[in-house]
C-alpha cells in the first residue's frame, strides 16, 4: 500500500531564502541552489542532508518552482541547509 502522506510529502518544494544585509534577495519554493563553496562548487535539491557552509566569490544560481533560473553575484556567505526541507543563505 502507498503511503498517501509520502506522495504529498514528495511534491513539496524546498523553502529558500537569501538574504543580504540589507534586503531579501530571494525568498520562496525552489528546486535546486548551486554556488561555490570553500570545498568546492554545490548544487542542493529537495530533501538534501542538513549542512553548513562557506560560500565563496562566484554566482549564486537559484532555479525556482517554475523552473526558472535566477542568478546572485556573490562575494561571500554562508549556507545553511536545514531539516524539513529549508535552505538559508546569507551572502554579501
Amino acid at each position: 500500500m502507498i503511503d498517501n502522506w509520502s506522495l504529498i510529502i514528495d511534491n513539496f518544494q524546498m523553502k529558500l531564502s537569501v538574504y543580504s544585509l540589507k534586503e531579501i534577495i530571494f525568498q520562496g519554493e525552489a528546486k535546486s541552489i548551486n554556488c561555490k563553496t570553500m570545498v568546492g562548487e554545490i548544487t542542493v535539491l529537495n530533501k538534501h542532508q542538513p549542512f553548513i557552509g562557506v560560500i565563496t566569490k562566484g554566482t549564486l544560481r537559484v532555479t525556482d518552482s517554475t523552473s526558472k533560473d535566477h542568478f546572485f553575484p556573490v562575494k561571500a556567505g554562508f549556507l545553511q541547509v536545514k531539516p524539513k526541507n529549508e535552505v538559508r543563505c546569507i551572502v554579501e
